[in-house]
């Protein structure tokens, strides 16, 4: 795609969203106000006590020429709703306050702004609703409106993403290393294999999750009575640089020390260089290692262990 198509793309994405949020509409929620009217009502009440704006700072917030905004703050100002008072730390600079009236009016405006957006997600599955506010969350990320989230959620697999886990960890080993689909054949197995003879009591997977997107997955297995097995670690590009890797090892290695086990092994290839720095961080050792062609590719399998 583009960069034409892409821009495009983004364009009629911003006529969708001012259809859906009524932006066009002379009043915004069946209330009197303009969405310029109720978006200042919206930064001025939401403003922390010790922290009300000015109003220019309120112009750099919203990116609103000086002089519209000015008569933006007048009108509200005539209406009884928005108040300049002294900052209590520097007398020379006015503060932009809701009155007592206006708190009421920003409170009505709030809660029916809250009960349309709510109305929205609420035909909406769980799982679409996360998706659908991580991809937001993105979306300001990389427009340069909030930090990166660096946070994640570890969570049990749901329906579907066994499926996708074989999908991404197939499409990354061949965009990342030029492996072929029997790699992909070979996780399916695995995959297919944990669910069938899935045993609660001594495996686990843990799945990551990020913005509604799934970031990650490990897997732990049953070897034998004193052995587990770590199997089909994998961290998208998106959600590499967060310690996440680390995190998903050491909860396989407290679940089996927890499920009795004394011994964790795994088995992996010497060109994954940051899977096996991860498994030597948490105490892995190398212990066997051989050469092997799969997958399309000259590989030297290794086998890592570590007691428990």
């Amino acid at each position: 795609m583009n960069l034409k198509t892409q821009t495009n793309a983004v364009r009629e994405f911003n006529r969708f969203h001012t259809r859906l949020v009524g932006a066009l509409n002379e009043h915004l929620l069946g209330s009197g106000f303009t969405l310029p009217q109720a978006r200042v009502l919206f930064e001025v009440g939401h403003a922390p006590p010790d922290a009300a704006p000015s109003a220019r700072e309120l112009g750099e917030l919203l990116r609103v020429d000086t002089g519209y905004l000015s008569r933006l703050v007048a009108g509200l100002e005539s209406d009884g709703l928005i108040e300049r008072t002294p900052s209590p730390h520097n007398a020379k600079r006015l503060q932009l306050t809701l009155t007592g009236h206006g708190r009421k009016v920003f409170a009505t405006l709030d809660k029916a702004s809250a009960t349309e957006i709510a109305g929205l997600l609420k035909p909406l599955p769980e799982r679409d609703r996360r998706e659908l506010v991580g991809a937001m969350a993105r979306m300001r990320c990389l427009l340069g409106d909030k930090p990166l989230d660096r946070s994640f959620t570890l969570r049990d697999p749901e329906p579907g993403d066994m499926g996708w886990i074989v999908h991404r960890q197939a499409r990354l080993y061949t965009e990342e290393y030029g492996w072929d689909w029997s790699f992909e054949g070979l996780v399916a197995e695995i995959a297919g294999q944990f669910v069938q003879r899935f045993d609660p009591a001594s495996e686990r997977c843990w799945v990551a999750e990020r913005q509604g997107q799934v970031v990650g997955s490990v897997f732990v297995v049953r070897e034998d009575e004193q052995t587990a097995k770590l199997r089909m670690l994998y961290v998208e590009p998106s959600a590499r640089g967060l310690g996440l890797g680390r995190r998903l090892v050491d909860e396989c290695l407290q679940f089996a020390a927890a499920k009795g086990y004394r011994r964790m092994v795994l088995w992996t290839n010497d060109v994954l260089v940051a899977a096996r720095h991860i498994y030597q961080t948490a105490g892995f050792e190398l212990v066997e290692e051989a050469p092997h062609h799969s997958f399309g590719k000259d590989l030297v399998g290794q086998v890592w262990a570590r007691d428990l």
